[in-house]
């Protein structure tokens, strides 16, 4: 992961800039496996997927050990949300097993993460730090913290509901999609593992 990141990033020249702290009514599995696929994005992240191309041919996803990764190439006509004319010129997300999230956005260099950990099993904790470069525009990191935050609370609605769902046992189990949903059974594998 460090080698993938260093391809679009220099992490030694941010500097940490913001946290934002929050809980979810989901256990953090269910947290985990929202951040570890994208199809849903273009139907619950409209915004999202108008910076981000996230079709099937577009999106790619790599797995490896304990690290999974989302490979995102910016649309051309992205800035309409916030400006991504910046030395990032597509995203990365990754996620190390059991529980980090890592996020880079197309624009001006920054990197985003924090862990999902249990509260309860219905009950996760999130946070995020965000770093910049050191003399990033307050303006650009408003926008793109204004941007993040809709996509996060898009998301607390989905897992949430998720949640809700398995709480009511109405399906006794579902499937994993085998292309969509291929870092999610990367996960799943990883974790029954670790538990047997």
């Amino acid at each position: 992961m460090p080698e993938l990141v260093a391809e679009i990033l220099d992490v030694d020249a941010l500097a940490f800039r913001h946290r934002v702290e929050w809980e979810l009514e989901a256990n953090w599995k269910v947290v985990c496996e929202n951040f570890l696929e994208c199809y849903h994005c273009q139907v619950a992240h409209p915004s999202f997927s108008d910076v981000v191309d996230v079709g099937l041919d577009a999106y790619r996803l790599e797995s490896s050990g304990l690290v999974s990764s989302q490979f995102g190439p910016v649309r051309d006509d992205a800035s309409k949300h916030f400006d991504v004319a910046g030395e990032i010129a597509r995203s990365q997300f990754h996620f190390l097993w059991p529980n980090t999230g890592i996020n880079i956005f197309p624009g001006r260099a920054n990197v985003s993460i924090g862990p999902i950990n249990p509260l309860t099993p219905g009950r996760s904790a999130r946070f995020l730090d965000y770093f910049f470069a050191p003399d990033t525009d307050e303006r650009w990191i408003a926008e793109f913290l204004e941007f993040d935050d809709q996509v996060g609370k898009e998301d607390r609605l989905l897992v949430e509901g998720v949640q809700r769902g398995m709480e009511a046992r109405a399906l006794p189990d579902g499937i994993v999609l085998q292309r969509s949903e291929r870092l999610i059974r990367h996960f799943q594998e990883l974790t029954a593992a670790a538990l047997s």
